[in-house]
């Protein structure tokens, strides 16, 4: 077996990595070193079914990161311990670190409990894919929660139209709209920007568009988001919100943040 697969394998989702990496200023690949397991004295709190080691590692390759990073690099690690008290065998594994600058040189701050994950080839992959969606140009902004909904009738029954507005982090204009016509299943999309035009589409499942919203909007349309609607308006709003989270179906997050 081979260093590599000892790293306690994972089943991180892509919400679950893009949660990490959208927290993480710091990405590196690193091969560890050196491990030091904590006297209970010297590791502070620590949950029941950890223990806190101490990991010096070898920077093979940096992700991400403005400062760049010091070839050799040192962290506190809360790693899990099987039924017989063991810990996994990490010495000379590969890993990516989720990580912020320390206090000190060399020194880095994972940035969740389980912010250490196996550095495979295609996780290495699916990092680099991610963090370049997070910092590109057009990156979709993050989500905080729905505002106005709107809807109009058509002039024939089953026809219709809701857009409803969300709330971002820095301003930018989201919105969904949902399109009905009789005989017909109704249609939706996402439009980033003031306009919204054919070129609007649902987004593709497993992309940062659809995390933003997947892992983001509530599960149903709140009481304030049609607040200046009619009741059978307001209904019809909430009926379209339904298509739309139906579509995105579930985030997929498996992790706790820690």
């Amino acid at each position: 077996m081979t260093a590599r697969s000892r790293v306690a394998a994972t089943a991180l989702s892509y919400a679950d990595i893009v949660d990490l990496a959208d927290n993480a200023p710091l990405v590196a690949h690193v091969r560890i070193r050196n491990i030091i397991t904590l006297k209970p004295e010297q590791a502070g709190d620590v949950p029941a079914g950890y223990k806190r080691l101490f990991i010096e590692g070898d920077v093979t390759g940096l992700i991400r990161g403005e400062a760049g990073i010091t070839p050799l690099v040192s962290w506190l690690y809360d790693a899990p311990i099987d039924a017989r008290g063991k810990l996994p065998k990490l010495k000379k594994a590969q890993v990516i670190l989720f990580a912020r600058p320390g206090s000190r040189p060399g020194q880095i701050q994972l940035v969740a409990r389980d912010a250490q994950i196996p550095a495979t080839p295609a996780e290495i992959d699916r990092v680099k894919g991610i963090l370049s969606a997070l910092v590109a140009r057009d990156a979709p902004p993050r989500i905080l929660g729905l505002g106005d909904a709107f809807h109009v009738a058509g002039t024939v029954a089953g026809e219709g139209e809701t857009q409803i507005f969300l709330r971002t982090e820095n301003g930018d204009p989201v919105s969904l709209s949902i399109l009905r016509r009789p005989g017909e299943p109704p249609r939706w999309a996402v439009a980033l920007g003031e306009i919204v035009d054919e070129a609007a589409r649902p987004p593709v499942p497993g992309s940062l568009l659809w995390y933003r919203l997947a892992c983001a909007l509530p599960p149903a349309l709140p009481a304030r988001a049609v607040r200046t609607l009619s009741v059978q308006d307001a209904e019809a709003a909430r009926a379209d919100y339904r298509v739309v989270i139906e579509a995105l179906g579930r985030c997929g997050r498996t992790r706790t943040p820690a």
